[in-house]
This record gives structure tokens, C-alpha cells and sequence, in this order.
């Protein structure tokens, strides 16, 4: 994915919802990307995997085990993304999970806009070491 890069002070300019559109199809692409190599798999079976891992409580789950290794500014991202008002939370999610998950968003995208595709990939790692 080369694209571009921000500056940081571009990336801070925008909303943290803008951040959070790129950083839900970031983190999307990396989890088809991780089950894709995990070898054959149906389609359908791909997508329900997929789905398992970027739904909201799911990315919740991920927002708090990458929390201890933020550096304070990634934090600050992360905090404002989790804080911002959103509009419209799917039924299936419950308001703290879909905050906590539009967090984890704008932080990947806050990343990946500003080049720091090395620092997406080792969050990413360690949300999905087990």
C-alpha cells in the first residue's frame, strides 16, 4: 500500500471519523490479508472471519491490548477517536465497544496516512499474537 504520506500535523488536521474511514479499511485489509495467508479457505468462510475480527466488540478487545504500547501522542489519537461523536451505532454493538472500536480505527489511520506503515503492522501483531 504505497500512497503519499502525511505530514503529522496534515493527519491532525483531520476528523477524527475521517481518520477512522481509512483505518477501518487498513485494519480490514490486514485481517483478510492474515486469514488469506493462513491458506485455502471458501470464500464465505473467509468473510465470516473477517467479520469476527472488525466487528466492534472484537476491535474493542484489540483497542485494550494495544493500549499499554502506545506512546502518548498515539494514545491522545486514540482517546479523541474513542471519544468523538459518531453517528448511528449498529444494533449489534454495544455504544462503549463502538467507541473503543472508532478509536482503534482513527489510530490506524492516523498511522497508516502518515507513512508509519511499519508502526500499523506491529500493532496489528500484537493484537493477533496468541
Amino acid at each position: 500500500m504505497n500512497h503519499e504520506a502525511m505530514t503529522a500535523k496534515e493527519a491532525d488536521r483531520l476528523s477524527m471519523l475521517a481518520l477512522a474511514h481509512v483505518g477501518d479499511a487498513v485494519y480490514e485489509l490486514l485481517v483478510r490479508t492474515m486469514l488469506t495467508k493462513r491458506g485455502p479457505a471458501q470464500v464465505q468462510d473467509l468473510h465470516r472471519s473477517t467479520v469476527t475480527f472488525v466487528r466492534a466488540e472484537a476491535q474493542a478487545k484489540a483497542a485494550e491490548k494495544v493500549m499499554p504500547l502506545l506512546s502518548e501522542e498515539e494514545a491522545a489519537v486514540y482517546r479523541r477517536g474513542r471519544n468523538c461523536r459518531v453517528h448511528g451505532i449498529p444494533p449489534h454493538a454495544n455504544p462503549g465497544e463502538y467507541h473503543a472500536a472508532t478509536g482503534l480505527e482513527a489510530l490506524f489511520g492516523w498511522l497508516y496516512l502518515q507513512g508509519k506503515e511499519e508502526r500499523v503492522h506491529e500493532l496489528f501483531r500484537s493484537i493477533t499474537e496468541d
